[in-house]
């Protein structure tokens, strides 16, 4: 007689407000090995910019700020500040290369349109 485990349905995880797929961390780390000094982890926020009023940014980061939450993935500190964690919620953050480009791609829920150049959007 076999066993099959069960899912426990009191102990749900929670979901993680943003999401970093195995490619992005990757290439995180590729580019953090690079720094000196080592960074203790990267930025991702939401900035007022770009032709249609929100812009992503991300940056290296020593430490994370007293307002900010603070993810991980793997061994990665990923830190987001209150005021884009609204605008980040269920963002899936890849990185992609093609033949005609390479970068860290959002796929946001909450995004309602983007500009044509991609690089802005509004909520």
């Amino acid at each position: 007689m076999s066993s099959v485990a069960e899912p426990v349905t009191n102990l749900n995880p929670v979901a993680m407000p943003l999401t970093l797929s195995p490619q992005a961390v990757a290439k995180v780390h590729e580019i953090m090995a690079t720094q000196d000094p080592l960074p203790a982890g990267l930025r991702i926020g939401v900035v007022g910019g770009g032709c249609s009023g929100f812009q992503y940014s991300m940056s290296f980061e020593n430490q994370a700020g007293m307002m900010d939450k603070v993810f991980k993935f793997d061994d990665l500190k990923v830190f987001v500040d209150a005021t884009s964690l609204m605008y980040l919620n269920g963002c899936v953050v890849d990185y992609v290369e093609t033949l005609e480009a390479a970068g860290f791609k959002f796929d946001n829920p909450v995004v309602k349109s983007t500009c044509g150049c991609g690089s802005s959007f509004n909520v």
